[in-house]
């Protein structure tokens, strides 16, 4: 059954799941992915299965996708699918968790689709409250956080500081707005599987990752659910190789963003009226451009402070990282190739520059007028004014400077 939103409710997204009352289609469908899991599988499912039976107001599915298990695992599967009617399994002859929710979510007919770890340490109270912005329409991709406000987790140090790190470097390489991308607790609508999936390159940890950034840019709604979470001791992920997959996985994406490669259009919510469709790339990779620029900037006042004073050091470092900050925002942000308009181009980033020299020289005079501040109050005020003369900077290079390779 397909529904055509009216006019007004073109930027809306995806309308309710259209389900079987009867049942026999089921509304949810959660993949299990294992490997060598003999020990825990069968509680597992048998307690996933008693908690959705007694608490999912709909029909549901499990699915144990088991990847090329060595041990007795398949066997415990097909012994729970013949003992449970909502059990099935799908055995898979390669390894990869990725490769498991791939298979699994593209031949599934359920309008919602989920995964979980066999582990199950996410409190399985938070599933419903997963998969109900999916079923109403609100979003299109569900994930469980335990770095968000209100989850409670735990765990070892080490993991807990592994888990922080990756996801600020998902912040600051792809400008991930989502907290966690590693909890095994996730769940997508499978009109929106359909389009993602086949984008996705990963077939092993990085998957889930991969999907939400492609989701991001993509434009579709990623809800996100604060859960409760206690490590599981005997976990069997090799933490070295699958942290080197993941940077790997980063840097790819990361290259996709700078080049441009990585474009997703026509699969996501439509944008809102009267935001530019560039907006969004443009400002992460200004903003990359800015965090070297004011790193190359304090480096050089440092350098410069103690052999020729506050603002002479503040004038030299501002001019030098000006003209570099110009050059790579013209080709990397507005994609200016090659020399034409060039020095016209440099010029008028000098008047954005004599603006941040304003604004920081106005500071630190500001400051020095009313104390004697020490280095560190000193780059404080500093990294404060050049945020503000960055955010002016960003408006005077896309409607000024770069205003007709834009348009």
């Amino acid at each position: 059954m397909t529904t055509t939103l009216p006019p007004d409710r073109a930027n809306a997204g995806p309308h309710p799941v259209q389900f079987d009352p009867t049942g026999r289609t089921p509304l949810l469908d959660v993949v299990v992915p294992v490997y060598n899991e003999e020990a825990d599988l069968a509680a597992c499912v048998r307690r996933l299965h008693a908690h959705l039976s007694e608490r999912l107001p709909y029909s549901f599915r499990i699915t144990v996708a088991d990847n090329a298990s060595t041990d007795g695992t398949l066997a415990i599967a097909t012994g729970l699918a013949a003992d449970l009617a909502e059990v099935s399994v799908v055995h898979l002859a390669e390894k990869g968790r990725g490769r498991a929710l791939r298979q699994v979510w593209s031949d599934s007919d359920s309008p919602v689709l989920a995964y979980m770890d066999v582990d199950l340490s996410t409190d399985l109270a938070a599933l419903f409250p997963l998969i109900a912005p999916l079923i109403s329409g609100h979003s299109d991709v569900a994930i469980g956080t335990r770095l968000a406000r209100g989850a409670r987790v735990v765990r070892g140090p080490k993991r807990e500081f592994i888990s922080r790190c990756y996801n600020l470097i998902l912040r600051g390489a792809l400008a991930a707005r989502f907290s966690d991308a590693q909890c095994g607790f996730k769940a997508i609508r499978k009109d929106v599987a359909g389009r993602l999936l086949p984008l996705v390159e990963d077939t092993g940890w990085f998957f889930d990752t991969e999907l939400l950034v492609l989701a991001q840019q993509a434009g579709l709604r990623i809800h996100e659910v604060p859960v409760d979470w206690v490590d599981d001791p005997d976990s069997r992920v090799d933490i070295v190789s699958t942290a080197i997959a993941d940077l790997k996985g980063v840097a790819r994406l990361a290259k996709g963003l700078a080049t441009g490669s990585l474009k997703i259009t026509g699969i996501g919510r439509e944008p809102l009226p009267g935001v530019p469709p560039k907006l969004a790339n443009q400002a992460v990779r200004f903003a990359a451009v800015g965090i070297a620029s004011t790193l190359a900037y304090l480096l050089l006042y440092s350098l410069l402070r103690g052999g020729v004073g506050a603002q002479a050091a503040n004038l030299v470092a501002l001019l030098v990282t000006a003209v570099g900050n110009t050059a790579a925002n013209r080709r990397f942000t507005f994609g200016v190739r090659g020399r034409g308009g060039a020095a016209r181009h440099h010029l008028q980033g000098l008047v954005a520059f004599a603006l941040g020299l304003a604004l920081t020289s106005g500071s630190l005079a500001a400051l020095h007028a009313l104390t004697a501040p020490g280095q560190l109050v000193e780059l404080g005020v500093l990294v404060l004014a050049n945020l503000v003369a960055t955010v002016l900077r960003f408006l005077l290079l896309r409607h000024w400077v770069f205003r007709a390779r834009r348009a």
